[in-house]
């Protein structure tokens, strides 16, 4: 593991952001810098974007640390620009394919609600939003977000009911696409990855932007409001 939090490879034309804290991937201020910074360095106009998590885990939310301070200056910074982050991945002109590693639980689904693709692998792994089983509010940028993405039957159980879903019921509920099994993830990863790296341009960033575009309008207007209050 390096001292930065997320990396960048590449392999042909597919970007791989590969995130690693060596714990669970909170995505600290440090984390969301070192995402972007890794976002800044992407093909735009042509490939793919992978971004996968450490073994065992993808992510497990907004670093607690921060939010248990009671720093309201830290938490609403690392709130603020993780939410700017998951607006920036949702309008990503080109494919975006997660590699769902492990444990996705809170921003960690959230970024999975991001993603064109989501692949999981198999295991003892557990996907969801948590929010109302520790007492917080889930707010309009990823309540959009998440609205958007999971199934219409799973809404109110994946959201109000705090559902934690094993990786394998994930799928029935829209937050991932795929689980396979361990020794074939990076492979199928890859081959999708190769697969939607044809996609046309401009062809593919001009459907994208309308297909999301009224739920990207939402949550940019959340994040307008937010912004102006801190």
């Amino acid at each position: 593991m390096t001292d930065k939090l997320a990396t960048l490879t590449f392999k042909d034309d597919i970007s791989i952001i590969t995130l690693d804290d060596g714990k669970a991937n909170v995505f600290s201020l440090s984390m969301i810098d070192d995402v972007n910074a890794c976002l800044d360095k992407v093909p735009t106009e042509s490939g793919c974007l992978v971004i996968k998590g450490r073994e065992g885990m993808f992510s497990a939310g907004f670093d607690l640390k921060v939010i248990g301070s009671g720093d309201m200056s830290a938490i609403q910074d690392m709130s603020l620009n993780g939410f700017k982050m998951l607006s920036r991945i949702l309008d990503f002109p080109r494919p975006v394919i997660a590699g769902c590693s492990g444990h996705g639980i809170a921003l960690g689904t959230f970024l999975l609600c991001c993603c064109d693709y989501r692949v999981g692998i198999k295991g003892e792994y557990m996907i969801g939003a948590n929010e109302m089983r520790t007492n917080m509010v889930i707010p309009i940028p990823i309540l959009e977000l998440i609205k958007f993405r999971v199934a219409q039957s799973h809404k109110y159980r994946a959201i109000l009911g705090g559902t934690m879903y094993p990786i394998h019921s994930a799928i029935e509920a829209g937050l991932v696409d795929e689980v396979v099994d361990k020794d074939s993830f990076e492979k199928v990863i890859m081959s999708k990855a190769k697969d939607l790296a044809t996609m046309g341009h401009p062809s593919y960033t001009l459907t994208k932007k309308l297909f999301v575009n009224d739920v990207s309008h939402k949550i940019k207007s959340a994040l307008e409001e937010l912004e102006s209050k801190t």
